[in-house]
């Protein structure tokens, strides 16, 4: 699992298998390629290596941290 943290360092979702969760659990996208669709397939940030960036590359979404097990999140 990695955790997605925005430009303050705080995690506000996360990746699991390539798939995109809130921090409640519920599935709002997956990892296609070096993008981040909704659950329609529609883009909406694009990975490049560990950054996220709106689709203009004009902002800074977040970041990806390591790979690691679930249990170093709870």
């Amino acid at each position: 699992m990695r955790a997605l943290i925005d430009r303050k360092g705080e995690t506000f979702a996360y990746i699991r298998g390539g798939r995109l969760f809130t921090l409640d659990g519920e599935e709002t996208g997956r990892i296609e390629g070096n993008y981040i669709v909704d659950l329609a397939g529609k883009r909406i940030w694009e990975l490049v290596g560990d950054g996220v960036y709106a689709l203009d590359g004009m902002e800074t979404i977040g970041f990806l941290t390591t790979d690691r097990p679930d249990d170093d999140y709870n």
